[in-house]
Formats: C-alpha cells, structure tokens, sequence
C-alpha cells in the first residue's frame, strides 16, 4: 500500500535460500538463489545487509539501494532485527527505523494462516520465535500498532513526511538561506 501511494519509495527486494513460494516471481518478490550462490555473494561483499532467518538466508543487495540514494529515492526494507542493525551500522544518517507490531499474537497467527504461503510447521516455528523477534522493538525509532491497516499506513506516511523534512535531509537549504539573506528584499 505504501509503494502504491508514494513514487518516492522503491522496495528493496531481498535474496533468499529459501524455496519459491506459489505465485513468487523471480527478481519482483526476492533474488531466490542457493547456498553456494548466496555464500558467493557475502563473499564479494554484494550485501547492506544479510541474516539467517527462520532456517534460510535473506539479503538486502548494495547496488539497488545506492542507485536509489543516488536517485533521491526512498527504500523500503522489510526485514529482521539482525538485518536492520547491520543496516543501521552502514547507512544510519539515511535510515529511518520502523518497528510495526501486531495487536496480538492470536491475530500475528491468524495473519500467518490467512496470507497461506506457509505451511502449518512454519507458522508454528514462526510463532515460538515471534516473541524474541518482538522484544528488538525498543531498537527501533518509531513503534506502530497495526491494529488497523488504513491508521498504520497514514502512520508510516506521517513518520517519512517528517522525517523527509528533517534539516539534514534537506542539503539546499544552506544555498537557499545564504541566497535568501543576501537578497535585500
């Protein structure tokens, strides 16, 4: 929903060793790759980031996410707290961290079993680790409740509004305020 309604974020689409889901599209929902491939590219560095999650390998590739700060484009991650404090470290004067929190863990299963893309083995596995995954959330600079999707989205537009508007983020205003007091009126 987010990407739909802003042309300023691209998302940030993953690799993974983890098999192909139905419906997945290769490169549109992760770079599905193996072991050895995945290994090869923590080798040559090609990673912002890369964490072993829920028995596979996931990583954030560099290139796409300089391409997009080069572009003045915004990337969406949808990662761990092992990925996301690896990402801190790397780009953190250009990350904004966002933890979003179910409204309870009968309806984080209930999601798991509505979306169906996992089996009931998974979810159960998912489920016994959700609670350290969640105890990460003070890390994090802003905490959502998404008890409500259409308030969380409005949420998330609000946090990137201000933080697209913070000073720093803003590197014209210098040449705007030296030209602004130098003009007389």
């Amino acid at each position: 929903m987010l990407l739909e309604a802003d042309d300023n974020i691209t998302m940030s689409v993953s690799a993974t060793t983890r098999p192909m889901r139905p419906g997945e599209v290769q490169g549109v929902d992760y770079h599905f790759v193996d072991t050895a491939e995945f290994e090869r590219l923590i080798k040559a560095d090609e990673f912002a980031e890369w964490a072993y999650v829920f028995d596979h390998m996931y990583g954030s590739p560099k290139e796409p996410i300089k391409e997009a700060l080069r572009a003045g484009r915004d990337t969406l991650f949808d990662i761990d707290w092992q990925g996301t404090q690896q990402l801190e470290y790397a780009f953190r004067t250009d990350l904004v961290l966002i933890f979003i929190l179910p409204p309870s863990m009968r309806e984080l299963e209930r999601r798991l079993h509505e979306r169906a893309t996992d089996s009931e083995d998974i979810i159960a596995g998912r489920m016994k680790r959700a609670a350290g995954e969640i105890g990460h959330w003070a890390e994090y600079d802003y905490v959502l409740i998404n008890d409500d999707m259409d308030k969380c989205l409005a949420d998330v537009q609000a946090i990137i509004a201000a933080e697209r508007l913070r000073r720093e983020r803003q590197p014209y205003l210098l040449r705007f305020v030296r030209e602004l007091v130098a003009r007389p009126n």
